[in-house]
């Protein structure tokens, strides 16, 4: 598929197939684990410092599978899976720039976390900045982020890592 600048749910269940980036390269969780519904703009170029940014939502609805199973009797989106969208948007980001292999989170450096997502909430708005991308033997992100509920912003990481591995095995 040619590079886009905005994806939708269906190019992003490819994403999880493999059929977006090719065999043995870079995918999305799929699932319930695909944490956006979209990829708003992609770009390689602009963000906070000019090395390239992703902006992407999820829609949230009272019968997502984890509202019911964290917390029984109050429930709440765990704040692991807003980290773990960050860390898909910087996967997918080095795959969409031509990245080889496959996605490997490799760290982060500081979450905060000022908030939280309800089954009552309509819109999680994922921001992702990034700081340096490698393109060399190993191909990797460094980013920071930011979760967004309804305009509020309610985590940061800052140092989001993901690399790009031809081979897992050592892992």
């Amino acid at each position: 598929m040619p590079q886009q600048n905005s994806y939708s749910k269906e190019d992003l269940v490819k994403a999880g197939t493999g059929e977006l980036f090719g065999e043995g390269n870079s995918q999305l969780p799929s699932d319930n684990m695909l944490m956006m519904d979209r990829i708003i703009t992609i770009s390689e170029e602009g963000g906070e410092n000019g090395k390239g940014f992703i902006l992407a939502e999820l829609d949230i609805t009272p019968d997502l599978w984890f509202f019911d199973c964290h917390f029984k009797g109050d429930p709440v989106m765990p704040g692991c899976l807003g980290l773990d969208a960050m860390w898909q948007l910087v996967g997918f980001f080095l795959a969409w720039t031509g990245g080889p292999g496959k996605g490997r989170a490799l760290g982060v450096g500081e979450v905060k976390f000022t908030g939280q997502i309800l089954p009552t909430a309509k819109k999680v708005t994922f921001k992702i900045d990034f700081k340096r991308v490698i393109k060399r033997k190993l191909y990797m992100g460094l980013a920071d982020g930011s979760v967004s509920v309804d305009g509020r912003e309610i985590y940061t990481a800052k140092d989001l890592k993901v690399g790009l591995f031809t081979d897992t095995s050592k892992f």
